[in-house]
């Protein structure tokens, strides 16, 4: 017999620092390599091989092998979604460096946040969107205006195939560092890929900040009515 759910059980496993260093960075999107992220969770390899072990048994990961190497990723947009929602009521970490402010502003400037945009970019790419009609927020979820799939399909993304996913085509997820909604589920993936398909987005190394184009500058600008003014690298 099944009884209620474990909270304490998954609450522990993101709550060891290591592994909440590890997760975070595998909420970049890309599926990284086990020295990769010993090294972003400034952990030995072999410590990292026992957390990244448990973090498989308790569901939060999966790992696929590459050659001599194991790649790991989140396992689930469940995942990703719990690890949001904690990160809108964590407390934010203290800046020590230059360097560590640098990117603490990158990351709020634009970031992805698993497979979707987040951070300033990311709300004001949600503002447009229901500015144009595309989206109609209601009292709790999105719902796709009567002429959202024509213009999405004029951008690219091919909205009934989306539809056809075994996730939420779309949903508004409360930013962290705006505390204002980005968009997420399917049609916040499809976003986040078409505009680094379009080379209006490249993404950084080392953390989840991401690089507006001097042509994703004026294109934002042009098609959808974004005004991003340029920072420094993360």
């Amino acid at each position: 017999m099944v009884g209620d759910v474990d909270v304490a059980a998954t609450a522990a496993l993101i709550g060891e620092p290591a592994r909440a260093a590890v997760l975070l960075a595998l909420m970049e999107g890309e599926a990284l390599p086990a020295s990769e992220l010993a090294s972003r969770a400034g952990i030995a390899p072999s410590t990292a091989s026992v957390h990244l072990a448990k973090l498989r048994t308790g569901g939060l990961v999966s790992a696929e092998r590459r050659g001599r190497q194991r790649y790991f990723q989140i396992a689930d947009p469940a995942v990703a979604a719990a690890l949001e929602a904690l990160s809108v009521i964590a407390p934010a970490r203290p800046v020590r460096s230059l360097r560590e402010a640098s990117a603490s502003h990158a990351i709020r400037d634009a970031r992805t946040c698993y497979d979707h945009l987040a951070g300033r970019l990311g709300v004001e790419l949600a503002a447009a969107l229901e500015r144009s009609g595309v989206l109609v927020y209601g009292a709790t979820n999105y719902l796709l205006g009567p002429d959202a799939e024509q213009l999405l399909n004029g951008f690219g993304i091919d909205v009934a195939k989306l539809a056809r996913l075994r996730r939420p085509l779309v949903r508004p997820c409360l930013d962290w560092s705006e505390r204002r909604r980005h968009v997420a589920g399917a049609l916040g993936a499809a976003l986040a890929d078409r505009l680094f398909e379009l080379d209006w987005l490249r993404r950084r190394q080392r953390n989840r900040s991401v690089e507006i184009t001097a042509a994703g500058r004026t294109l934002l600008a042009a098609e959808f009515g974004i005004e991003m003014p340029p920072v420094g690298r993360g």
